[in-house]
């Protein structure tokens, strides 16, 4: 168990949040939201102990065990990838190291035989005769393959190491598990692996994510820092999300009377209640809901921007005609043999294990690279928009203010007009004045889709466009995105934002691609199609 009692942090004339009074108990999964800036990760470096709190205490159960996921990348280089993994039980490795320590002495002694029995019972409590195995299940989970369990961690490229760090976070069953962003670099099969690992998960879960399907699926409460406080709620992501917005637009309805206010909650509440899945998580969720008093229910200050996508011209039935692209990169064939036909009204999502076959077509087809074979063809009455996975060239060697920057893509300069597309991604006031070269990543993306909304175009190619957002813009994006009447092509490792978007999947592979007109979760439940797709990856490796 975790109690806090009236923390606080400050740093210097900054307040991130004061007189936070909250248990954490076994079991439970809490997910732990804000806006960016709002102290979420800081929250985290407190309950771990990293960072001091201002004022107050956190109280852990004496004798359990934390497991936090590293974020030094570079940390345990010089360690073997299975070595690193056991590292994440300290009092294990170092037993581990101790009994080595000890057999290896010419002069073994009568002591270091009464020692070497203490440790080796010790060891055994500890489960370390499984170790190994446990490790090696945790790395195959998060498609770490055995062939690299013994590589040298500086081997390895570095969404690997964020895997092997996150699978010691994981390793030696912790009392308590602290997860900043563990979904970060992560396909949706190691997503998929790693929710049904924390939702069967007994001990207490405290994580930070981005990932609204993510933290929907584990999590028994959110902690929202919001108002310089940090409360917790009953629920998951979207039981908060939509909660608080009903909360809202009721607050804001001065006319509705207490008790239709009332009834509304309580309709929402029994909605949600109703509709929980059959998961360990999701009940423990629903028996939580039923005892939930409406009161409890609370509006955000968040700020969410506002992304709405309309085109000029509607385009015609011809889209888009790929014919038999392929394009090799270094000694690596990326695409091969690349062949599909988009109609309108299509939103497709292209998936791969290689996530730069994703990226190297989407280049081809904005007319960023050729390929090496084959052709393609746009619709004459098409316009298109992109959203590329790096956007740094649109940014570098330029210092102008948000305003003249957005200009520059525009027909229209009034810069009334300019303005208005930057106040919808939240960039109002002074803040359409910054100027490009100190802006976040976040920043960037917004700034690209103010630039894709002015553009009006009526086909939107989108190489994973959550990328660096914070959720507020991601749901905002994602509600923009449903409502668009034109077609997309896009990517994204975001499982909500494909289910919520596409109508239709195409799985680029080694050995020729799979084209499914299909939801994601029916493409992702599809146990034959999913053989198939491991079959074409199998005949390549």
């Amino acid at each position: 168990m975790i109690t806090i009692s009236d923390l606080s942090l400050r740093f210097s004339d900054k307040k991130l949040f004061e007189e936070v009074n909250l248990k954490f108990t076994p079991g439970n999964c809490y997910g732990v939201i804000g806006a960016n800036g709002a102290g979420k990760s800081t929250f985290l470096r407190i309950l771990s102990g990293e960072i001091e709190p201002s004022t107050g205490d956190v109280f852990i159960t004496p004798g359990q065990r934390m497991a936090v996921l590293k974020q030094d990348h570079f940390e345990f280089d010089n360690n073997t990838v299975l070595e690193t993994v056991i590292m994440g039980h300290k009092r294990l490795y170092e037993i581990s190291v101790q009994k080595e320590a000890l057999y290896a002495k010419e002069d073994f002694s009568v002591e270091d035989g009464i020692l070497a029995s203490e440790l080796e019972g010790e060891f055994a409590d500890l489960d370390g005769w499984d170790a190994e195995t446990t490790a090696e299940k945790l790395l195959m989970g998060l498609e770490i393959p055995k062939k690299s369990h013994q590589k040298y961690m500086h081997e390895l490229s570095g969404d690997e190491k964020v895997k092997v760090l996150l699978a010691q976070a994981l390793f030696g069953n912790p009392h308590i598990l602290i997860l900043d962003e563990p979904t970060n670099h992560l396909d949706i099969r190691a997503i998929s692996w790693l929710e049904e690992f924390l939702i069967n998960y007994e001990n207490m879960v405290i994580v930070v994510s981005h990932d609204r399907h993510f933290l929907n699926k584990i999590c028994t409460h959110m902690v929202d820092i919001d108002f310089n406080k940090a409360k917790m709620f009953v629920g998951n992501y979207d039981f908060w999300y939509e909660s608080s917005q009903l909360a809202l637009r009721l607050m804001k309805d001065q006319n509705k009377k207490q008790e239709e206010k009332i009834q509304e909650l309580q309709a929402f509440i029994a909605r949600f209640s109703a509709n929980a899945s059959k998961s360990k998580q999701a009940t423990a969720r629903k028996k939580m809901l039923d005892k939930i008093n409406v009161f409890d229910i609370q509006p955000s200050s968040r700020r969410y921007p506002f992304v709405g996508f309309n085109y000029e011209r509607e385009a015609g039935r011809d889209i888009l005609f790929v014919e038999n692209i392929s394009k090799t990169i270094g000694d690596t064939k990326i695409l091969d043999n690349v062949s599909f036909v988009v109609n309108k009204n299509d939103k497709i999502c292209f998936t791969s294990r290689n996530p730069l076959a994703r990226t190297t077509l989407f280049k081809i087809l904005m007319g960023e690279i050729e390929p090496d074979e084959g052709t393609y063809r746009w619709g004459v009455t098409t316009s298109r928009a992109f959203l590329p996975l790096d956007n740094s060239s649109y940014f570098e060697g330029t210092d102008l203010t948000l305003v003249d920057w957005l200009r520059e893509f525009s027909i229209e300069k009034d810069e009334t007009f300019i303005r208005s597309f930057l106040g919808k991604m939240l960039f109002s006031g002074e803040e359409s004045l910054k100027k490009t070269s100190v802006l976040s990543g976040g920043e960037k993306v917004r700034c690209m889709l103010s630039k894709l909304m002015l553009s009006a175009s009526n086909v939107l190619v989108l190489d994973e466009p959550t990328n660096h957002l914070d959720l507020e813009s991601i749901q905002a994006l994602n509600n923009g995105l449903v409502t668009f009447k034109g077609t997309m092509l896009f990517t994204s490792h975001d499982h909500k934002f494909i289910e919520t978007i596409a109508n239709r999947v195409i799985e680029l592979t080694p050995n020729g691609l799979i084209d499914v007109v299909t939801t994601f979760d029916e493409f992702l439940d599809d146990d034959a199609l999913q053989s198939q797709i491991d079959q074409l990856y199998s005949e390549i490796e």
